[in-house]
């Protein structure tokens, strides 16, 4: 009996965790292509406006860094904390709140990206002030202007991104941005530039039109479509209620991505200080848009990693949340192993796809079993950071990413840079240990989470179940629904 009992429980358990890898599956693919679409759009408009010329290519190039390093890094970061309420909300069944949490995250997206939009308009003398080149100042200034409705955008792609991505209604989002960069900004970019004579300007505002058509895809579809039904219910004035409390999440949402992100683009300002200059910062870029592309996986099994644990842990479902965080580990060593292969294979003729420069391309070679490491560490990352924003931990995320990247990061990066003279070997070599710490760090919390606590804790952020799941046997919780708990009461992580 007792045999027949353990193998019935060894098939019920091979059982979950199947379940559990095929909805991880269903989530990561589209939103692996999503990701992947939306990095081409900005790349597809550089790439027509080099055509144009050298000057042109230049301010195009400057403006869109600084407007990623900017507003939309900002913005994404600060949508993050929607698969936090929005994921949650719906595993509560609080089916309601879902829309009121995309309306709210809009509102917020929207008054953060006004600022935003007064950078930008006064590009120019920014990057001026900076020491830019004025005739490329100029340039990226004029090109800001016109990536301007963009902006508002993007404040709205994001909270609708989140919340269908919180639903796992993830197929209409791959479809929209495969629509909007194939059939729209590819099409729209050559007619603005080539055919009616726009200039690099068209790049910009063909940017800003196809992001504007992806809002309108998106929204008709929550509009439209039975499977929003209940949590799309129609505008709310509740939507302008308690708009602090989603900032409170959405700040150090954002800290947390931005610390991340700014930490790479500083790499291209200290490589220009490097004695060779022109190579150090060509194969620095190379190395940069490869690690980017490759970031597009596990970035998407982290936003599937997210609503999984948030969706289960909003249902008080504490097990199958540290179940969908298993099996996330799982495919990260996994898609994380294929990528490092894949890049240190590639090693030899990767860079003749960026340049056709031999030094560049022979210095890219050098660098990419370096790069092969990180990105093998970066897919651990990646999901991790998935479970930070599932469970809602954001504050406790944004401070691992400051002490990882500026504490250690940087720092040894630029001292192995500089004083030892690695150059770029030192950057890419200090980056990897400051996201080995940051690895370290989220592991050790994690594997010390109180799943059971993070339940209750979801309860009380977002309302819904006030018992936990059967299969933990724990006493029916007590504490009272907030419309938003404090978030450090939500991740209870060394006791």
């Amino acid at each position: 009996m007792s045999a027949d009992s353990g193998g019935r429980d060894g098939e019920s358990i091979r059982g979950l965790f199947t379940t559990e890898l095929s909805k991880q599956l269903w989530l990561a693919g589209p939103m692996i292509a999503v990701n992947f679409l939306e990095y081409s759009l900005l790349v597809v408009s550089v790439m027509f406006v080099g055509h144009l010329g050298e000057l042109s290519l230049a301010g195009a190039a400057l403006a869109s860094s600084f407007a990623a390093v900017s507003g939309l890094s900002l913005l994404v970061g600060m949508g993050c904390a929607l698969e936090t309420l929005c994921g949650q909300s719906f595993g509560a069944k609080n089916y309601q709140m879902v829309g009121i949490y995309l309306q709210r995250g809009i509102i917020v997206l929207f008054l953060t990206a006004i600022p935003v939009a007064a950078i930008w308009w006064n590009m120019t003398n920014i990057l001026i002030a900076l020491g830019q080149d004025p005739e490329i100042a100029e340039k990226s200034g004029e090109y800001a202007r016109f990536l301007i409705p963009s902006l508002f955008a993007y404040a709205a792609i994001q909270p609708l991104v989140k919340f269908l991505q919180a639903q796992s209604l993830v197929f209409v989002m791959s479809f929209s941005s495969l629509t909007t960069l194939c059939f729209f900004h590819i099409p729209l970019c050559y007619l603005m530039i080539f055919k009616l004579g726009v200039g690099f300007r068209g790049a910009a505002i063909a940017t800003s039109v196809s992001n504007w058509v992806n809002v309108t895809i998106l929204a008709t579809y929550v509009r439209f479509s039975p499977h929003c039904k209940q949590t799309w219910t129609g505008l709310s004035r509740e939507a302008f209620e308690d708009l602090a409390g989603l900032f409170t999440l959405a700040v150090p949402s954002a800290i947390m991505v931005c610390f991340e992100y700014w930490s790479f683009e500083l790499l291209v300002i200290f490589s220009g200080l490097l004695p060779n200059p022109k190579l150090e910062t060509s194969a620095l870029s190379v190395c940069l848009t490869t690690s980017s592309l490759m970031y597009m996986i596990p970035y998407g099994l982290g936003a599937a990693t997210s609503t999984r644990v948030s969706n289960e842990l909003g249902a008080s479902n504490p097990n199958a949340a540290r179940r969908a965080v298993a099996v996330s580990l799982c495919l990260a060593a996994l898609e994380g192993s294929a990528v490092a292969t894949f890049l240190f294979s590639a090693r030899m003729w990767w860079g003749w796809l960026f340049t056709s420069d031999a030094e560049v391309a022979n210095y890219v070679s050098q660098v990419m079993p370096i790069l092969a490491c990180l990105s093998c560490v970066d897919s651990i990352q990646g999901v991790l950071s998935g479970v930070v924003r599932g469970g809602g931990w954001q504050t406790f995320g944004a401070v691992t990413n400051l002490s990882s990247y500026y504490v250690v990061g940087l720092p040894v990066g630029i001292l192995l840079a500089f004083k030892y003279h690695y150059n770029d070997f030192g950057f890419w070599i200090g980056m990897l240990g400051g996201i080995l710490t940051q690895v370290l760090i989220l592991s050790m919390a994690t594997a010390r989470t109180n799943w059971e606590q993070q339940a209750r804790d979801a309860v009380n952020r977002v309302g819904g179940p006030t018992k936990l799941s059967a299969e933990t046997n724990q006493p029916k919780n007590s504490d009272s629904n907030s419309l938003l708990a404090r978030e450090e009461d939500s991740y209870v992580l060394i006791e």
